[in-house]
């Protein structure tokens, strides 16, 4: 942690498409080398492609994948006394998009063969059906805080 004073949060914009803080900030998190009009195009893909696959609104969708991807619980290491111990925390709703984020973007970006769009959209999709590499990556994360349950102390220290 800083030492120094806080750090301002930037206000973003919602997107153009649907008006969502979420939505944008995913696209910001997609796009690479500064270029935001293809990072748009492919998201928008992706959410018309799962949203036709499911037969939702591509929103509902999209904000659903995320709920279904973001963890509530999560482990941080501690130092007591010489040793370093996994502690689980709760994790802020903030924290916990921006987990999701990442994660449904690292598994769409491991998957292989087809275009970006239609990657991302398989990856939505199976965050939405609570399947996929996405999910693995939440429980894992969650049976890590549940074996360190123990130490759950440490973090009201």
């Amino acid at each position: 942690m800083s030492r120094r004073s806080n750090t301002v949060k930037r206000t973003i914009l919602p997107d153009a498409r649907y008006e969502s803080l979420l939505v944008q900030k995913f696209i910001n998190k997609v796009m690479e080398r500064g270029k935001k009009s293809t990072a748009e195009r492919i998201v928008y893909n992706a959410m018309d492609i799962a949203a036709d696959r499911l037969k939702k609104s591509p929103l509902e969708v999209f904000e659903q994948a995320l709920r279904n991807a973001s963890p509530s619980i999560e482990v941080k290491p501690k130092r007591v006394g010489g040793a370093t111990y996994q502690v689980p925390i709760e994790v802020k709703s903030e924290r916990r998009y921006a987990l999701a984020m990442r994660w449904l973007l690292i598994s769409a970006r491991a998957r292989s063969g087809r275009p970006m769009a239609e990657r991302l959209a398989t990856e939505i999709m199976d965050a939405y059906n609570n399947t996929g590499s996405t999910i693995k990556r939440r429980e894992d994360v969650h049976k890590m805080a549940e074996a360190n349950r123990a130490f759950a102390h440490y973090g009201r220290l």
